[in-house]
């Protein structure tokens, strides 16, 4: 019990350990609605010990007026109001906002999240289930989905925004610190909505340059005879060798992420065996077929190839 509660002080995915403008904000918030309601309760609750165990004796009708007046009435009503402006001056207002540091499309699927950078110059780079973003920098999400409706959230960066299907929705954060988080679907999607999150590294500037510039070059890996003979081009996307797929993510740099199936496996190589034998046993509903029937030599030439792609 004690290690369950202690997880939940991990700041990859707390809304109260704020790496982002929209966080910090979200997070004064929950602590002034905390102290708030600490300090209604607490007027509440002395009020109603003070009517059992205080001297019982006769009260004026005027006294009795002004409790309810300033009990019911005022008290209520500036500590609701108090709470509302607070609240409100969070919403955000992008009437006449400049254009973000940073673009990047986000398109959500069962049970996966489709990405693509927008270069400097206009240049579209395409990558998956990894968010890299550069300290410091606004950086606008446009988000919509292919199949159903998903939630793109990332607590310690800001607040969630739904990806629906045939509409764009735009959300933008910018983070503050340094560091490895966590984002998740926070909208249930189905079978497989609880293993659909994805981490997000926060760069200097410098560091995510360098990233993004890698991530434009096509795959330098060599022995993809395998991964061409069992059909796996015609779902994924890899820059110099297969360039049709386009109904799985694109495995470009594969090797340089963090995980497999969207946060669901580290990516080592007993892992992407066992993905590769039996992706939905790990991951129901998942469309990514079992290549179980393959000889081991050929699936073990599958796996070297990937974990070439850095």
């Amino acid at each position: 019990m004690p290690a369950i509660v202690l997880a939940a002080c991990s700041p990859e995915q707390s809304a109260l350990h704020p790496a982002g403008v929209d966080a910090t904000e979200l997070a004064n918030l929950f602590w002034f609605m905390t102290i708030g309601g600490a300090v209604v309760w607490c007027v509440i609750m002395g009020a109603a010990i003070y009517a059992v165990v205080g001297k019982r004796r006769p009260r004026s009708e005027r006294f009795a007026d002004r409790f309810v007046f300033f009990g019911g009435v005022a008290f209520p009503t500036i500590g609701l109001a108090a709470l509302l402006v607070f609240g409100l001056a969070l919403l955000p207002d992008w009437r006449g906002t400049d254009a973000p540091d940073l673009r990047v499309s986000v398109v959500a699927e069962q049970f996966w999240w489709r990405l693509a950078y927008e270069g400097e110059d206009g240049v579209r780079i395409a990558t998956a289930n990894e968010v890299h973003l550069p300290v410091g920098a606004t950086v606008e999400f446009a988000l919509t989905s292919t199949d159903v409706i998903h939630s793109f959230w990332i607590p310690a960066l800001g607040g969630k925004m739904d990806a629906i299907p045939g509409r764009t929705n735009l959300l933008r954060l910018t983070p503050t610190k340094q560091g490895i988080y966590r984002g998740v679907c926070a909208e249930f999607c189905g079978t497989s909505h609880a293993l659909m999150a994805f981490p997000v590294m926060v760069h200097e500037a410098a560091d995510f340059a360098t990233w993004l510039a890698a991530q434009r070059q096509p795959a330098t890996a060599s022995g993809a005879d395998a991964f061409v003979a069992a059909g796996c081009g015609a779902c994924h996307v890899v820059r110099g060798v297969s360039e049709a797929g386009s109904v799985g993510p694109d495995l470009t740099h594969f090797a340089s992420r963090r995980s497999i199936g969207a946060g669901t496996l580290e990516l080592t190589r007993a892992n992407l065996d066992d993905w590769l034998i039996a992706p939905t046993h790990i991951k129901p509903g998942v469309r990514m077929p079992s290549f179980a029937t393959l000889p081991d030599a050929e699936r073990t030439a599958i796996v070297d190839f990937l974990l070439e792609l850095k």
